[in-house]
């Protein structure tokens, strides 16, 4: 899968999980805060090193995942 612009793996940042680039702020962590109910400028507030886009390419990741899945039949 390539991942979006602006999200990155880098085996010495937290541990190889995607994070948001020139960041070590993973993108779970900005996933779960937009599921807790958290808005854009929220989390932009509490994370100044982010920005727009970087939630956006959140977003797009998570979207990839999703779109990758295998369902099974039952």
């Amino acid at each position: 899968m390539e991942l979006p612009q602006d999200i990155e793996i880098r085996a010495d940042v937290m541990p190889g999980k995607p994070c948001l680039q020139g960041t070590r702020i993973p993108v779970y962590l900005v996933l779960e805060k937009l599921a807790a109910g958290e808005t854009t400028e929220q989390i932009l507030s509490a994370y100044p090193q982010l920005t727009s886009d970087h939630i956006r390419a959140a977003l797009k990741y998570a979207a990839s995942l999703a779109g990758n899945e295998i369902v099974l039949a039952s």
